[in-house]
């Protein structure tokens, strides 16, 4: 029997003999006149309540000695369940009078000081990679931002719970993941995985945490390399040009580096820290300059000394920046703790291969050989995303080398070599609709609009706005802007919204009102 029902038995029975010994009184009346007893009575409740927070840090200690011994699986299991007996046990401490909170709260915090150095010593010794779990859990990484002292208890501590607070703007925000953008969330995390191991080691060498990598990415890209917004921020990160040049992306033999991942995520990294060094270190603040600029925000948050949720700075911001932060930060809290929400992760197997081809092929080819072999959803977006530079229709020539994960390597070798194989593949890219002309170097316009008008690097709401549309489409009766987002293939309401002058969170229609169709693709 857990302790703390062995307590509450007890107890009873205690009561129930003091009863027993009162005479005629009523029980009301014993209790009335005994006030210690019930102190006493409530400290029995209280020390139970501490004791199963104690015992919940404690496994969660053990489970990271699993994790240093390499049983990742067992550990984030173990993890996994610390963490919700702690949250019961704050829970419950909460609704008890006399309880002291900040107790449990230091377990939480001890337990979230000794997962991060766990993971920073693993990263140390150079041992094997643990931030995904063989069982497809996300990795648990906090590691510390740059800088400062300050800026390590962002994330660590009472801090991180400052940084990711579930207000109502965070709620929102955890709602859109989990509802009808779950499927772009999901989409993220398998196109991440596969990326991984070209955009994490800057992220770790610079001292970043890898969730807020993952939450820019889930926000503004979907996870798809060619993204570009109507205002013209482009790739997983959404550099718009200038602010891309200035920090290293330019133009490779004719490639925009803002396509390559590494290069980006290392443009990306280089921004946030100066930022960071501009902002207090206040990371919402710094999304905030991401998307909104950085000028706007040093001049709003007076160099970071007002933080992003005072109204001085919040609703002196454009309604896109009052919405990106958030959402980033509900994304990244969604990638360290899925379990809170049901959410579950598509397992992925991440090792990376090579294709070696012995025929001229396009990535269209090859992706359709592949089919759906090692990835139910087939290859496409995972080939076009590890070779940013060649264009998916662009024939390659024999000999010509292609990033692609191991298991897709496997594949090829498999099926894609054999000459009526060759030539089936051949005569499909071949293949054109009379009348109407091939679509060359496919694009996917990016997951989220660009940013408000102030120039952040990822661009302008107000280009955004005025993006120019030749398609329209007219209100039917019980249409929302979801479903005719939905309907016109397009992931965000945002380009919607900002096109047609719609304010959040109602994007208010008529029946019968005209809108215009931004451009989305897949």
């Amino acid at each position: 029997m857990p302790r703390f029902f062995r307590v509450a038995f007890v107890l009873a029975l205690c009561l129930l003999s003091a009863c027993n010994h009162s005479g005629s009184r009523s029980s009301t009346n014993a209790f009335a006149n005994r006030p210690n007893d019930i102190s006493a009575a409530s400290a029995v409740f209280i020390q139970a309540v501490y004791d199963d927070g104690d015992a919940a840090r404690t496994q969660g200690e053990q489970a990271l000695e699993k994790l240093r011994a390499g049983d990742s699986a067992a550990a984030a299991d173990g993890l996994a369940e610390a963490r919700s007996r702690l949250a019961a046990a704050a829970e419950r401490c909460a609704a008890m009078h006399g309880c002291a909170v900040e107790r449990i709260a230091k377990a939480q915090d001890a337990l979230l000081e000794a997962q991060t150095q766990a993971l920073v010593g693993l990263g140390a010794t150079g041992a094997s990679d643990t931030s995904t779990s063989d069982d497809g859990q996300p990795s648990p990484v906090l590691a510390a931002l740059p800088e400062s002292e300050r800026s390590i208890n962002l994330l660590n501590g009472q801090d991180l719970r400052e940084l990711i607070k579930v207000n109502e703007p965070l709620r929102a925000a955890l709602r859109e993941w989990l509802t009808w953008m779950r499927p772009q969330l999901l989409d993220t995390y398998e196109n991440y995985q596969y990326l991984r191991y070209k955009m994490w080691p800057t992220y770790a060498k610079n001292g970043l945490p890898e969730a807020v990598l993952f939450g820019i990415m889930a926000k503004e890209s979907g996870g798809k390399v060619h993204a570009v917004s109507p205002s013209g921020a482009s790739g997983l990160l959404q550099f718009m040009p200038a602010t891309g040049k200035r920090y290293g992306l330019g133009a490779d033999n004719g490639f925009d580096q803002r396509f390559d991942p590494t290069a980006s995520t290392e443009a990306n990294a280089a921004y946030l820290n100066d930022q960071l060094k501009r902002l207090n270190n206040d990371l919402e603040l710094v999304l905030g300059a991401y998307n909104g600029g950085e000028s706007r925000m040093v001049q709003l948050s007076q160099g970071g000394a007002r933080r992003f949720w005072d109204p001085r700075v919040f609703q002196a911001l454009a309604p896109e920046t009052r919405e990106y932060v958030p959402m980033v930060l509900a994304a990244a809290w969604l990638f360290l703790h899925p379990e809170d929400y049901g959410l579950r992760w598509p397992k992925v197997d991440q090792r990376p291969g090579e294709i070696n081809l012995a025929t001229a092929m396009s990535l269209n080819e090859v992706s359709i050989c592949l089919g759906q072999d090692g990835n139910e959803r087939g290859w496409f977006r995972t080939m076009r995303n590890l070779n940013p530079r060649w264009q998916a229709d662009t024939r390659l020539p024999a000999g010509t080398r292609l990033e692609a994960p191991a298991r897709a390597a496997e594949a090829f070798k498999r099926r894609c070599t054999a000459p009526e194989m060759v030539a089936r593949l051949q005569a499909l890219q071949d293949a054109r609709i009379p009348g109407v002309a091939p679509r060359v170097g496919v694009r996917t316009v990016a997951a989220s609009s660009a940013a408000p008008a102030a120039r952040g690097a990822t661009g302008s709401a107000a280009a955004s706005a005025t993006a120019s549309s030749k398609q329209t489409h007219k209100v039917a009766k019980g249409e929302t802007l979801i479903t005719i987002a939905r309907k016109h293939g397009c992931n965000s309401l945002k380009d919607f919204a900002s096109m047609n002058g719609l304010s959040a969170p109602r994007y208010s229609l008529r029946e019968g009102q005209t809108l215009r169709v931004p451009t989305c693709g897949a």
